[in-house]
């Protein structure tokens, strides 16, 4: 099994093989930050390498983000060129030791990056992390790939039948407003966690 550890990812950060990185903020995600009326909520990125997702909250006013990522690389390079992000908001740590609690929580290709065993941990511990009314928003792709990941792809079908456990699924459909080298193939989500 592929294994998630900070010596790999701090290669494809040093090697350049970012594939993942469009350098800006996805537009899907973009047009869901733009509608959020309070900017104090607690939000997450996991998996977030150089969180343009990050970003674009903190020069838009929300002052509660964290960013999370196994690769102190990626984290550096975040530090570098967002000089006056909060240095205690940087969290160089693996997802699933993580102990906090999130009003929302953003994927960006985390979820790909991980092998699919470890999926039903990650929908497990994306539900610990949140409030009671807390969200979980973001991107997943909507096909299988044909080669070994990561990323690993998926199909609607698996990721309802995964996250229903944890989460309300409030919306899981084709994203109409993906980059182009991605449209057809990223599927939106907006999921609420299911208070037991």
């Amino acid at each position: 099994m592929f294994e998630l550890n900070a010596d790999y990812w701090n290669k494809q950060y040093q090697n350049n093989q970012t594939g993942w990185d469009i350098g800006y903020v996805s537009t899907p995600l973009k047009e869901y930050f733009d509608q959020l009326k309070d900017k104090t909520i607690k939000i997450l990125i996991p998996g977030s390498g150089n969180s343009y997702e990050a970003e674009y909250l903190w020069k838009n006013g929300f002052t509660n983000v964290k960013v999370l990522d196994i690769s102190d690389l990626a984290l550096n390079s975040f530090q570098n060129r967002l000089p006056d992000f909060p240095e205690s908001n940087l969290l160089n740590e693996n997802f699933f030791s993580h102990k906090s609690e999130y009003d929302l929580i953003v994927e960006q290709t985390f979820f790909s990056a991980l092998h699919p065993e470890q999926r039903k941990d990650y929908a497990a511990k994306t539900s610990e992390l949140l409030k009671p009314s807390g969200k979980l928003i973001g991107l997943l792709f909507g096909s299988a790939f044909r080669f070994d990941g990561p990323p690993f792809g998926g199909s609607r079908e698996e990721y309802i039948q995964l996250f229903s456990p944890f989460f309300h699924i409030l919306k899981l459909e084709m994203a109409y407003n993906s980059i182009k080298p991605r449209n057809g193939n990223e599927l939106f989500f907006i999921m609420k966690k299911l208070i037991s």
